[in-house]
């Protein structure tokens, strides 16, 4: 059994990595991929072996949660947690604005030994009271032999604490009577949990945004639909709604289920109304609908009104199968991810390896004189080091991306797919059903007495979308079981060099492999049961969303309408959201390859007495991780 099981209480890649870790080392668990920003665990199990009440369990124990009941707990967890972590927030600002008047003698609270005692009872409050999470979540992972970002906040901040209350009781005798300066640093340990608790407010509201994409194709569900018994029409909620029930619907209603039409009017004077489906297929243009014509849940009727049969309801309308695909494409992982979450998994110890390093190193530069600078530079390495911008830097553009992809009427099943897509420099397209469409009036079993040119029409932006392929440097192959004439003359039409007759599905797969063979990443569009082959054996496989089901379940990308021209926007898109991703990760590398030494104190080597103190170190970190949040944004806002 697959399934996708929300997560509570993850903060960074370390987090998501030990859950997966977690999960995945459980017995009857073949695998486990956990995503960070979607908040969840997509787990394959064996349910005769482990239920996923026995898995919340043993995520409790590491400091994590699953919500394993209803999903619509896990959003009201999230919310409340939220709506907490915004008043932890708040509280710990007017800690942090305390202690600071404090140690900055903004205000006179007594001499300088009331003062510290001040800022120490401040500071022990801000840990109990906003910093008590990072604690009880970091020793529940120590215990457990995991470590994630939460350490090295209880790290960091029980250092400078503890360190400036030594020197608060016992400054004088133990640094002034060998004739040193000392100093506390409450304002630090404040600060680095106002701070970190900014920036993961700041962060959440960020990745939320990233989601958008699966709440507006939520909001195209109604909530109610009217019920047709006896002549008489009542409002009912939708989940009440029946396969053969009677629904009317008026102009701009949403239609409630998936179902066909049994009267179709437009201002009571045809046989016609008209529906916008462009929230599903991502066509702009209303399609004509009459009695026994077949209409989508969320699709909305532009004119007139009509009668319609419920014959899929639920969970089995297109709509929520569109719902499903999306969210399981965002919370799939491309192999770029796999190895940022390993690398992420080893992050902290590394980290705090690093920090010991640091300490060590001071002490034996300037002996039991440096202690003060040993500790202030190893707290700013831990809090400066940030494994949570290598962890958001993939998922988070992947989730705009595929939401994206989607609004235009391109359903991407996985990850790994959106990855490949940028690669793609060959197309192999099918023809009828795919290039072009057959004609209606046509009888089909006597096609051979009529001329070619009457059998089918191009589709109307055809053309056009291959000319943009071709442009891109893209080569296109027309296959087709058709005669040759005939594939000669729509290849013409199409603007298609290479095109090959005659093709049965083992044709059309040998000829996908001899393109691969040459070094090319081969795209394969299709509909039909004779494309699944070519499909199956593509390194991108697209199938257009009308076509065959069979065709449909072996594509990694459907094309939800009936153009082609969202086949180079689909490309387009892919080559940018990787490149985001590119981007992400290559900023929050060099964000820790060049703040660790600078807090390490790395500068005095050469002379600059200047190093980033915890205070800083935890702004920059904050900073780190909202900064990929809001670049991968970017993409919801370009065309």
């Amino acid at each position: 059994m697959k399934k996708t099981i929300p997560v509570v209480g993850m903060a960074c890649s370390a987090c998501s990595a030990n859950v997966e870790r977690k999960l995945s080392s459980l017995a009857g668990v073949a695998s486990a991929d956990v995503n960070l920003v979607g908040r969840t665990a997509t787990v394959d199990f064996d349910p005769s072996v482990i239920t996923p009440e026995q898995m919340k369990k043993e995520i409790n124990a590491i400091g994590y949660d699953l919500v394993v009941d209803d999903s619509r707990a896990a959003e009201q967890i999230v919310a409340r947690e939220f709506l907490l972590l915004r008043r932890r927030v708040i509280l710990s600002w007017i800690f942090a604005l305390l202690v600071m008047s404090i140690s900055m003698r903004w205000v006179d609270v007594g001499g300088h030994d009331a003062a510290n005692q001040l800022s120490l009872v401040i500071a022990l409050a801000n840990i109990i009271v906003c910093g008590r999470s990072f604690y009880v979540s970091a020793f529940r992972q120590l215990r457990h032999g995991t470590a994630g970002m939460d350490v090295l906040v209880m790290l960091s901040t029980a250092i400078t604490f503890i360190f400036s209350a030594f020197n608060t009781f016992f400054g004088d005798s133990f640094w002034a009577s060998r004739g040193m300066e000392w100093h506390t640093y409450f304002d630090a340990s404040v600060m680095i949990i106002t701070f970190v608790l900014t920036g993961r407010l700041l962060e959440e509201k960020a990745k939320d945004s990233t989601a958008t994409s699966i709440r507006e194709l939520m909001g195209m569900r109604p909530k109610t639909a009217r019920l047709v018994v006896g002549g008489e029409t009542n409002e009912v909620p939708i989940s009440t709604i029946e396969v053969g029930d009677v629904i009317e619907v008026s102009a701009g209603e949403k239609i409630p289920v998936d179902g066909s039409v049994t009267v179709a009017d437009s201002f009571m004077t045809s046989g016609t109304a008209y529906v916008d489906e462009s929230m599903i297929t991502g066509e702009p243009a209303p399609v004509a609908k009459t009695v026994g014509d077949k209409v989508l849940a969320g699709t909305i009727p532009a004119q007139g009104h009509l009668r319609m049969r419920a014959e899929k309801v639920g969970g089995q309308t297109m709509l929520s199968q569109v719902i499903e695909m999306v969210e399981a494409a965002q919370n799939s992982k491309p192999p770029v991810q796999r190895l940022v979450d390993r690398m992420a998994a080893r992050f902290v110890p590394a980290v705090a390896a690093i920090s010991l390093l640091t300490f060590v190193l001071w002490l034996l530069v300037g002996g039991k004189a440096m202690l003060p600078q040993a500790v202030i530079s190893a707290v700013s390495v831990l809090v400066v080091a940030c494994p949570c911008a290598m962890g958001l830097a993939t998922p988070t553009a992947l989730m705009v991306g595929i939401g994206k992809a989607a609004q235009k009427g391109v359903l991407i099943k996985d990850a790994a797919a959106l990855e490949r897509m940028c690669k793609v420099d060959a197309i192999v397209v099918d023809k009828t059903g795919t290039l072009t469409i057959p004609n209606p009036a046509i009888d089909f079993t006597r096609a051979d007495d009529l001329p070619f040119e009457e059998r089918e029409s191009l589709k109307p932006d055809a053309a056009e979308a291959i000319s943009m392929l071709k442009n891109k440097g893209i080569e296109v192959h027309l296959m087709s079981g058709d005669k040759a004439d005939a594939v000669a003359f729509w290849a013409s039409k199409a603007g298609i060099d290479s095109y090959h007759a005659g093709a049965l599905p083992q044709t059309k797969e040998d000829l996908v492999r001899q393109l691969q063979a040459s070094g090319k990443t081969v795209g394969m569009i299709g509909d039909g049961i004779n494309d699944t082959q070519a499909l199956a054996a593509s390194d991108v496989s697209m199938a257009m969303g009308r076509g065959t089901d069979v065709a449909i379940d072996a594509a990694q990308v459907t094309l939800m309408g009936q153009s082609l021209s969202v086949v180079p926007e689909a490309l387009r898109l892919s080559r940018r959201t990787v490149a985001m991703i590119h981007q992400n990760l290559f900023w929050a590398f060099i964000y820790n390859i060049v703040c660790i030494p600078l807090a390490a104190g790395l500068p005095y080597l050469f002379g600059v007495h200047w190093q980033i103190t915890p205070m800083w170190a935890s702004a920059l970190m904050a900073l780190s991780s909202v900064s990929v949040v809001l670049n991968s944004l970017r993409l919801k806002y370009t065309d």
